[in-house]
């Protein structure tokens, strides 16, 4: 009996040797095939480059390791390269847009992937796709706040550019003078059908682009208490991520105050029209604070890359002056 027991717990550890033994060996191929598919894709050897990312993607198809991530979002990449390539191949588009899903599927917050996907779709001409998969973004309470504002700010500008095509045009645009000054005053299309979407389009614009700026956290609201020069790369790099997100939802709340006052104006609510006019300018002020934030940080950015390069040129040319 103990003999047999002896046998079997062999056994077991064998078992659990091999497979870990396995999987490491799995790991290194995988890391082999990401090696030699990342220099085949500098070289634009798209379809080698392709052939090697699935092989270490099919390794670990539920992205449980890292070798098995990054091969994933590797062959997405280049599937799209391809596409990028050849326009017309729709086939090599829908393929990309299968693998960034995956990717997704891994990890929720990969914002790259899930901008990927609705550049395809919109590359492909596929609005209702696109609408579906940027609402079903922006509905999601599971991933990162500025990911969501960031899809709320991508439909909410649709609609913007939607109002923009009725009030932006010389029938509604006209120039009037006005305590001795030029200025613009907003007149209804002559199709009541123009009309009605331009109320559509500035209410759902206003509802998507107030639910982005709700996301807002207080990071951005205190933006400019940042200690810019104080930051580590890394940080500086975080904090313009998400500031970008929120200067580009600040843009479009100020532009579609803008398009609201535009429709009051046609509409003869002065008194509206006068309000949304200072609320759209508050707006533009708020949107041009974290503009000129954003900018601070990028040439900090940008001074502290240029001085590493400068040193590296510098220690370079001290050792060569040493030989």
């Amino acid at each position: 009996m103990r003999s047999s027991r002896l046998g079997i717990f062999v056994i077991l550890i064998l078992t659990v040797l091999a497979t870990t033994n396995c999987s490491y060996f799995s790991r290194i191929l995988s890391r082999k095939n990401l090696v030699e598919g990342s220099i085949a894709y500098k070289e634009r050897k798209f379809q080698e480059a392709e052939d090697l990312f699935r092989k270490a993607a099919a390794r670990d198809p539920e992205g449980l390791t890292t070798e098995g991530r990054t091969a994933q979002i590797f062959l997405a990449r280049t599937l799209h390269s391809q596409y990028i390539g050849d326009r017309k191949n729709d086939a090599k588009a829908a393929e990309a847009i299968e693998a960034y899903k995956k990717a997704l599927a891994v990890d929720k917050n990969d914002q790259s992937s899930y901008k990927a996907v609705a550049s395809l779709l919109d590359n492909l001409q596929k609005p209702d796709e696109w609408q579906n998969w940027v609402t079903e973004r922006a509905n999601r309470a599971d991933i990162e706040p500025q990911n969501r504002a960031e899809a709320l700010t991508s439909l909410a500008s649709r609609k913007n550019t939607c109002a923009n095509e009725v009030t932006d045009t010389e029938q509604t645009k006209k120039t009037v003078k006005k305590d001795g000054k030029d200025v613009f005053q907003w007149v209804k299309p002559q199709n009541p059908a123009d009309l009605e979407q331009l109320r559509g389009c500035v209410a759902d614009g206003l509802k998507l682009i107030d639910q982005a700026i709700a996301l807002e956290p207080e990071d951005v609201k205190n933006a400019k208490s940042l200690d810019i020069k104080s930051l580590p790369d890394a940080e500086l790099k975080k904090k313009l991520d998400l500031f970008k997100v929120f200067e580009s939802a600040r843009s479009y709340k100020a532009s579609l105050d803008a398009q609201a006052m535009r429709l009051a104006d046609m509409e003869g609510r002065a008194a509206d029209r006068d309000n949304l006019k200072n609320q759209a300018d508050a707006g533009r002020a708020k949107f041009l604070e974290l503009s000129t934030i954003d900018k601070a940080i990028q040439d900090e950015m940008d001074a502290r890359r240029a001085a590493e390069d400068e040193a590296s040129n510098a220690n370079a040319n001290a050792n060569a002056a040493k030989k």
